[in-house]
């Protein structure tokens, strides 16, 4: 089977508009969601968990997978998506703040269309945030240290080093654990170690390397995979570290953001929200 593979340094990154940055002093409801290829995951202040199901819509006779590899095929469908999970659980009359993972690579398309789909729920506001961003802050992770995730979703692989929890180098292989029954544990754990060493060769700092040392942070349902983390484990010569349920753990980060910014008093320096900006 032929991988597809895509890479991309930070500095292409830092072409594509930044994620928006945190409004000050927003109180009230609240969401934070995980809108992934295989399954979506929502939050709601007060409440936790409250939707964790397949991602998918019933247009017609049969079912259609709106989000595909990590990108949104189908933003009318998401929307349809959206409104039957959670419009009868959010209070009537209520404008919720809502915060959505994003996956670092997507850019801008993905961005847009996540929250074009959104407004189906009246949003007073719509943030998105990177998935290993989201992740790092979920395993309560320092990130005034250099931080290397990888997250090993069911159509997606990332690996993103991340350096006071700014995206700095990313990478992405069109590979996740629904491709096991026709691919080997070992490639989808090479594919990693490759994109691993491409950031090493690359990387003309210390930054790849001293977050090797400190160890991988690993997240997804991949890491829940014991077959994968073996073998990750032996090629990448470095700590492995699961995050603690690692297949939430994108939905949890992106509700500890919520939560930041809800405790945030309105009359706050814009400055003491600065290193939340995404």
């Amino acid at each position: 089977m032929t991988m597809s593979q895509r890479s991309q340094r930070s500095r292409a990154a830092l072409d594509t508009p930044r994620h928006r940055p945190w409004p000050l002093g927003r109180q009230g409801c609240g969401v934070a969601l995980d809108l992934g290829s295989a399954r979506t995951r929502a939050w709601i202040a007060g409440r936790g968990l409250v939707v964790d199901v397949p991602t998918v819509t019933f247009p017609g006779a049969g079912a259609v997978y709106p989000i595909r590899r990590g990108a949104i095929l189908d933003t009318e469908g998401t929307a349809r998506m959206l409104e039957r999970l959670l419009g009868h659980r959010l209070p009537r009359f209520t404008r919720p703040l809502v915060v959505v993972t994003a996956p670092v690579l997507d850019g801008v398309a993905y961005r847009s269309r996540a929250r074009t789909a959104v407004e189906v729920l009246r949003p007073r506001d719509v943030l998105t945030v990177p998935s290993a961003r989201a992740v790092a802050l979920a395993a309560g992770a320092d990130l005034s240290r250099p931080l290397l995730v990888v997250d090993i979703g069911a159509h997606l692989t990332e690996v993103v080093l991340l350096s006071e929890g700014a995206v700095v180098d990313a990478r992405r292989t069109a590979l996740g654990t629904t491709d096991l029954d026709t691919v080997p544990p070992t490639q989808m754990g090479d594919a990693v170690t490759t994109m691993v060493n491409a950031m090493l060769r690359q990387d003309r700092t210390s930054l790849t390397a001293d977050a090797l040392r400190r160890g991988v942070l690993l997240a997804g349902g991949g890491a829940l995979r014991p077959e994968i983390t073996h073998h990750l484990t032996g090629r990448l010569h470095a700590p492995l570290k699961t995050v603690a349920a690692p297949h939430t753990a994108a939905v949890r980060g992106a509700a500890t953001l919520l939560r930041s910014v809800q405790d945030t008093p309105a009359d706050a320096e814009p400055t003491s929200l600065e290193s939340q900006s995404f």
